[in-house]
């Protein structure tokens, strides 16, 4: 049986480059507010060296994610209304991810035009411009290829 995360890596690699990440916000600043985010998510490399947070495993790792498929780590059971927002072509850009991160059950219900979706991620980025610069961060320790 293929899981639906092979699917969604499968699909992500079909669909050719990457599509090119920039940040507009303040990396430092970034850093700083991303304290809020290590009780659930941690930054992995491909080495195996954390990054950031503390080995947190409630979140996916967001080593990578500017780029990459929504859903797309492989062995993370994200929630049915994420799988269907990467199956159906999410890509974490800064766009995207400042308005999943300051509201996600909204955002998935919007993209995805269902009323009943709903996001795991509990906490939700109060300012635009921490998103921002969270999103500056993340990009800072590696995009998706």
């Amino acid at each position: 049986m293929i899981r639906k995360s092979a699917l969604v890596a499968a699909a992500a690699l079909a669909v050719g480059p990457a599509i090119a990440q920039e940040a507009s916000g303040d990396a430092a600043a970034g850093e700083k507010a991303f304290k809020q985010c290590i009780t659930c998510h941690v930054v992995v490399n491909d080495a195996g060296e954390t990054l950031a947070g503390r080995n947190a495993q409630v979140g996916p790792n967001l080593y990578k994610v500017p780029g990459r498929h929504a859903g797309a780590v492989e062995g993370f059971k994200y929630s049915s209304s994420m799988t269907d927002a990467g199956e159906k072509g999410l890509v974490w850009t800064e766009e995207e991810f400042v308005k999943y991160t300051q509201d996600p059950t909204g955002y998935l219900r919007a993209y995805l035009g269902d009323d009943k979706a709903r996001g795991a991620m509990t906490h939700k980025v109060r300012k635009e411009e921490e998103a921002i610069d969270v999103y500056a961060y993340l990009v800072s320790l590696g995009v998706h290829e």
